[in-house]
């Protein structure tokens, strides 16, 4: 009993010393924008007004589980990189905001999940309906904002995102049944279901201090590059030591999610070995010594090396395209955010 105490307070420590680390990281590359954001914390306050009181503490709520704000850092810093800051830009930052958290309040309902960011998720406080209508407001606020403020080309931007992550997200669900993804259809599904807001991010920025479309399309293209890195990242979680006393946890396994080191490793194997892994993974994915065996075989056939190689590809395309640009603090803190996307612990 006592060793058990002891190994969960163990854990909640390093999981609380990454965090830290984490928000540190961050909170410098933030620095160039940090008033900014602060005006931005304002807007998004602003913005999710209502008078239905009901709703009062359930956007209280979302404000205090903002997060790392690792998107509206994207828009204000891509936007700071060409020109000063304009209203346009803190709508953007919004409206990025508002569609986000709407589809992931409407994620936690269709993955029943109760746990959101380490606190409990808005379906298992208030329920399924009322997750559902909340993530509809949010939608329809952001709507109002875009429309209110007459910037029908940022939500041409956010609503093409909002539509690929649908998109991302039913092509996952069908595969996941099948267990039968390729490289490339990988790779389209982490495009749409990841990486589309981010592009979005970084397009909208641009757009918010009036740059040209080519230089719109550069950081829409840089977005891209950053939200596969950072979605192969996540993959690559999966199969880490969680800090000094754990382990990998096979959660995307469990989950019956084709990652890129399975994926990579399942099309450089036999044909029994293939059929066998899949088999475990589609029967018996929770049995402990089957997910050892799943995550060996990953190991066996440098699923981790390869899945590296492609995120430290994704990394160089994106830093690549801010080369394009002139230098100053904002170019800066955006390559490294790339880095802290590739390096981050959590």
């Amino acid at each position: 009993m006592f060793t058990q105490k002891l190994f969960n307070s163990t854990k909640r420590n390093i999981t609380f010393e990454r965090h830290n680390n984490t928000m540190a990281n961050l909170k410098s590359i933030q620095k160039p924008v940090e008033q900014e954001l602060k005006i931005f914390e304002l807007h998004f306050k602003d913005s999710l007004k209502s008078e239905v009181p009901f709703l009062i503490p359930i956007t209280n709520y979302i404000l205090r589980r903002k997060g790392k704000q690792i998107r509206p850092t994207i828009v204000l810093l891509s936007a700071a990189m060409f020109s000063k800051i304009t209203p346009s830009t803190y709508t953007a930052a919004s409206l990025i905001e508002l569609l986000h958290t709407a589809t992931l309040v409407h994620d936690d309902v269709v993955d029943e999940s109760y746990e959101r960011r380490g606190f409990f998720s808005m379906k298992a406080l208030w329920g399924s309906k009322v997750a559902v209508l909340v993530g509809d407001f949010l939608l329809s606020k952001g709507l109002l904002l875009s429309v209110e403020n007459n910037e029908y080309e940022l939500l041409s931007i956010v609503s093409e995102a909002v539509k690929e992550m649908s998109e991302g997200e039913l092509i996952q669900l069908k595969k996941t049944r099948r267990l039968d993804i390729t490289m490339d259809e990988y790779f389209e599904i982490i495009r749409k279901k990841t990486a589309a807001l981010i592009a979005a991010c970084a397009a909208s920025g641009a757009k918010s201090v009036g740059r040209s479309e080519e230089e719109i399309q550069l950081m829409k293209d840089f977005g891209y590059h950053v939200g596969i890195a950072f979605q192969i990242k996540d993959d690559l979680f999966d199969y880490e030591n969680s800090g000094k006393i754990g382990k990998p946890t096979g959660n995307d396994i469990k989950e019956k999610k084709m990652t890129l080191p399975l994926i990579y490793s399942l099309q450089n194997c036999s044909s029994a070995e293939k059929r066998k892994i899949i088999n475990i993974v589609r029967k018996d994915n929770k049995n402990k010594k089957n997910l050892e065996e799943v995550l060996n075989f990953v190991k066996k056939h440098k699923g981790l090396e390869y899945a590296e190689e492609k995120m430290n590809e994704y990394k160089n395309l994106a830093l690549d395209i801010l080369n394009h640009f002139p230098d100053n603090h904002a170019k800066d803190a955006l390559s490294n955010l790339v880095d802290f996307t590739i390096n981050r612990k959590k």
